[in-house]
């Protein structure tokens, strides 16, 4: 099985390294981009022999 966690921050929080994609895009042309964040996405592959006992080690993930 696998598990897919997508990480960003919580909003509110300044994102610079979204900030400099946001001008970067606009300043290629690409009006009407903005509030730009920049996550991370972990992605696990997790044996599925005990469905039960997988899931819930996601859970405690």
């Amino acid at each position: 099985m696998k598990a897919v966690v997508n990480i960003a921050l919580r909003s509110g929080v300044l994102d610079p390294a979204g900030k400099a994609v946001e001008h970067a895009l606009n300043s290629l042309g690409f009006s009407g981009v903005s509030n730009v964040r920049i996550g991370k996405q972990i992605v696990l592959d997790i044996d599925e022999s005990d469905k039960a006992k997988a899931n819930e080690q996601l859970k405690v993930m």
